[in-house]
């Protein structure tokens, strides 16, 4: 073999090797090619976000926040908040609210694995909060928020919550499944009698 077919055979390889690293093989024994869309990655499901109303505890009072339905953005989801501070309600203030989450992090919080964002408001006065967070999936659906909401240096608001992607089709219920309790079983189809 020529010095030029061996270093192209070796090229070639390495290349192949190469490919089947970024490129695992699908459940189904293919190998995806570069750069592919995901077949099991559908956008459209993860196009609005709903987070449940939520407050935290404050010194002698509460915050609480109620937000629109999360619209995604490219790299971000933008909403609307409401935040009413008791009994300091000349504290209350409203505005927008922005949160960074790349499709990569969406598709792993798709895929269960819990992902950390951060993000900012800005309310009508045009003061700017820094947020942070984590989401922690139940499902493909939905899960559980963390957030941090950095009023200032020295005051940090802390809320638990939950999310929603209302657009996401449910899991599919096993209350048709033979195993479960009151499920209709199928059909047996009759057998031929033993031959004699």
């Amino acid at each position: 073999m020529s010095p030029r077919l061996r270093r192209a055979t070796l090229t070639a390889v390495l290349l192949g090797g190469m490919v089947a690293l970024a490129d695992p093989p699908r459940p189904d024994g293919q190998i995806s090619p570069a750069g592919a869309a995901d077949p099991a990655w559908n956008p459209a499901g993860f196009a609005r976000v709903d987070v449940a109303p939520t407050r935290t505890s404050i010194y002698i009072g509460t915050v609480s926040m109620t937000m629109a339905t999360f619209e995604r953005r490219p790299g971000a989801y933008e909403s609307t908040y409401v935040a009413k501070v008791f009994p300091y309600f000349f504290y209350n203030e409203h505005g927008t609210l922005t949160i960074d989450l790349a499709d990569a992090a969406l598709r792993r919080l798709a895929a269960g694995e819990a992902v950390e964002f951060s993000g900012r408001a800005i309310n009508s006065a045009r003061e700017e909060r820094r947020v942070e967070g984590k989401a922690t999936p139940a499902d493909a659906r939905s899960g559980k928020l963390k957030v941090r909401v950095f009023v200032s240096k020295r005051i940090e608001l802390i809320f638990n919550s939950t999310y929603r992607f209302p657009a996401m089709p449910p899991a599919e219920s096993a209350a048709g499944s033979p195993s479960s309790p009151g499920a209709v079983p199928a059909a047996v189809p009759p057998q031929p009698a033993p031959k004699r």
